[in-house]
């Protein structure tokens, strides 16, 4: 059976809210339900918070659904705490449903996942967010990031930064643990914290530092942030390749003409190309 291309924000989902209320044993207060593509998301009246999400059985891979329970193992980060799940597969499509229950987040998130204003985060956040990122990269882990809800192979890697910048030699050396899906829609303000980790899992060298850096692009003084911040992994080889593999995905065959991105992102390509060809 081919699985149908679904957006949550427009599908019915009284009868999978209904469901995961019985599962778990709370009442999800409605007038709180956050809808996004491919997930939803609401407070409990025991004052926790569950996130639904769909995903097609060709997305699991062989690490299963459980990114955001595996999470909880991790150490040091600044994460909201797990508590429960409960995991069904779908009666009629080829599809798993997920619902995770967490501790509620202690702010907003950031903005949406790619930013065109200054946030105006302070010092205290940026420092958290390092020693965050820092201790992930010292985790161990079985598990394969799945950004986009691909599992990220070498392959993947070499296809993506391919479509945009052919000959490029994009042989990984040093691959470490990843949220895989880090940027600002996923991090909270005016504390920080880092949600949604159903993707996390090893990756190459400076994915997250990438993805947050091409989520800044329209406000050049953030990602310049970004890249100070996370120079040590954005310096590397590795790190060079994730800048393009990031970059790939805003100039390739399927970027959008009117992206305010498109220039900054072209320009940083360019000089990490040379790097690599002269490094």
């Amino acid at each position: 059976m081919t699985l149908r291309s679904v957006d949550l924000r427009k599908e019915p989902v009284e009868a999978i809210l209904d469901r995961v209320e019985r599962s778990l044993g709370v009442h999800l207060e409605r007038e709180t339900v956050v809808r996004k593509r491919r997930s939803v998301g609401a407070r409990t009246d025991r004052g926790t918070w569950v996130r639904i999400e769909r995903r097609g059985l060709d997305r699991i891979g062989v690490q299963g659904g459980d990114g955001i329970a595996s999470a909880e193992a991790l150490r040091g980060i600044a994460k909201p705490s797990w508590f429960a799940g409960v995991t069904w597969r779908d009666t009629v499509e080829p599809v798993m449903w997920r619902a995770d229950e967490t501790e509620l987040l202690p702010g907003l998130p950031v903005g949406s996942s790619v930013l065109t204003e200054d946030p105006k985060l302070t010092e205290n956040w940026w420092a958290s967010l390092t020693a965050s990122m820092d201790a992930l990269s010292m985790q161990h882990t079985n598990r394969i990031a799945t950004p986009d809800t691909e599992t990220l192979t070498q392959e993947l890697i070499r296809e993506t930064i391919h479509r945009a910048f052919p000959g490029v030699e994009t042989a990984v050396t040093e691959w470490s643990p990843a949220h895989a899906d880090f940027n600002w829609a996923n991090m909270t303000t005016p504390v920080f914290c880092v949600f949604d980790w159903e993707d996390w899992g090893m990756a190459p060298r400076g994915l997250d530092a990438a993805n947050l850096w091409g989520a800044s692009l329209a406000v050049p003084t953030l990602a310049a942030r970004v890249r100070s911040e996370r120079r040590d992994d954005l310096d590397t080889r590795d790190g060079k390749l994730m800048t393009l593999f990031v970059a790939a995905k805003i100039l390739g065959p399927y970027a959008d003409p009117d992206d305010t991105r498109l220039g900054a992102a072209r320009e940083t390509a360019e000089r990490v190309m040379e790097e690599l060809q002269t490094g």
